[in-house]
């Protein structure tokens, strides 16, 4: 009998073997991360299916690479030649949503707008925003920590995760936290697996704080002569003040969208930085606009009417298809301290002049977190190398200026010889040392985040 009899005897309506199904699963949007050839993909409907493709897996030591949405863009839900992709579409139930204790449970398949709208009806709100929010999926929101516009203020999705439930390579279930706000009962288990990219366990079911809805914003936006000016302001808003929203584009971001959708942009502009407050002193609104002014803006202007305000953070929505219009388009993810953010914008112009690429850089300001989108064409294969080089050198600048190779797209594959940079050697041995105690195997998502052992 082989491998994939076997396995489709044991999960017949689970287990896909048809090679034009299969190649919609082999990678994310990572476009130049390798992606094999899987032996099966598997759509489990329940926690017992994922138990049974963990035994299989454990007893064959074939790997598993567990997959949300396929949103990500890097590399870490690619397949591996020979291996089962679990693909979690079809574990997409919101299962409770408790008002009074303001939590859901709901499966890693459940859209992330899907949570939102659910809490909505209740007058609760699940913050977390991954600009994919419409499209990705919670249990790859939780697998790689997303973030989004509203972190600055409200947190990752690391911040809303009260527990899980996951599957170990055996086949072993496992719970972590709870209904509680505040449990320190033993290791948290939950911050563990939060950020691991399915190389710990095949999370099955997530418990998830929500929020009362906040005020409705308002907005401001500044337009600045030098992408350090609006690296300045950031800098001295998030210190003063509380923004909900404060991001960034620069000139080449700029004209790519008014050229894709023509909203009467100012193309001389160098960075325009847009920002948000949702709290009921309205004088704070003023305060970040003056601070803007005085580190150099040119214009700037608010607005308290939410429509306007949501028309204004357009441009900066239309920012990746209006560069994938030019080209294929390499999104870089670095965090790097607040004070450093003026000039990682700095060292980003000098990269990509360097190397004669496009780059267009947005950024979630007000966390350091900066996004280079490096646009190149595909079939030309010297653009590609240089492309590839300005992708690294930016997380070498990055790390220089105490920063981190990953702000919350995850490693994946694409980053994990960075990571090695990034962490000492006993941390790295301690990650390590994690891995072997969930997956002694190493069958979960191998090669992922840690890179190859």
């Amino acid at each position: 009998m082989t491998l994939l009899t076997e396995l489709v005897a044991r999960l017949a309506d689970v287990v896909c073997a048809d090679p034009d199904v299969m190649e919609g699963y082999r990678r994310d949007r990572a476009s130049w991360a390798p992606a094999g050839l899987p032996l099966a993909l598997a759509r489990p409907r329940n926690t017992r299916e994922v138990q049974e493709l963990a035994r299989f897996a454990t007893e064959h030591r074939v790997p598993l690479v567990p997959r949300g949405a396929g949103t990500g863009v890097a590399g870490g839900a690619n397949a591996l030649d020979g291996c089962v992709v679990v693909s979690f579409e079809r574990m997409n139930a919101i299962l409770e949503l408790d008002e009074a204790a303001m939590y859901a449970v709901v499966q890693p398949g459940v859209l992330n707008v899907e949570l939102k709208q659910a809490a909505a009806q209740h007058g609760l709100w699940y913050s977390p925003d991954p600009s994919s929010f419409e499209i990705s999926t919670l249990g790859g929101n939780v697998a790689t920590n997303a973030g989004g516009l509203c972190c600055v203020k409200y947190g990752v999705t690391g911040d809303y995760v009260l527990g899980l439930e996951a599957v170990r390579s055996n086949g072993e279930v496992f719970r972590t936290g709870g209904r509680c706000r505040k449990d320190v009962a033993g290791y948290d288990l939950t911050r563990l697996l939060v950020g691991s990219e399915g190389s710990l366990a095949l999370i099955t079911e997530m418990r998830l704080r929500l929020r009362r809805k906040p005020a409705p914003p308002s907005t401001f936006v500044a337009l600045f002569g030098s992408l350090e000016a609006a690296g300045h302001a950031t800098a001295s808003i998030v210190r003063a003040f509380e923004p909900s929203l404060l991001e960034l584009m620069d000139r080449t971001a700029l004209r790519a969208v008014e050229s894709h959708a023509h909203l009467d942009l100012d193309l001389d502009a160098a960075a325009l930085l847009v920002g948000q407050t949702d709290t009921e002193n309205s004088s704070q609104l003023l305060a970040m606009q003056n601070a803007c002014e005085a580190a150099g803006a040119h214009l700037a202007y608010s607005t308290e009417d939410p429509n306007e305000g949501e028309l204004l953070l357009k441009a900066r929505r239309l920012a990746y298809p209006a560069l994938e219009r030019l080209g294929s388009v390499v999104i870089d993810d670095i965090s790097v301290p607040l004070p450093q953010l003026a000039e990682m914008l700095r060292r980003i112009e000098l990269v990509a002049a360097e190397h004669d690429v496009l780059v267009a850089t947005v950024a979630h300001a007000g966390d350091g977190n900066v996004h280079p989108l490096i646009v190149f064409d595909p079939n030309d294969e010297s653009a590609r190398v240089r492309a590839h080089a300005v992708f690294e050198q930016l997380l070498v600048e990055a790390l220089a200026l105490g920063g981190t190779v990953s702000g919350e797209h995850g490693v994946g594959l694409i980053k994990a010889g960075y990571l090695r940079r990034q962490l000492d050697a006993t941390s790295l041995e301690l990650h390590h040392a994690v891995k072997r105690a969930f997956d002694p195997l190493g069958i979960l998502n191998p090669g992922k985040l840690l890179g190859s052992s």
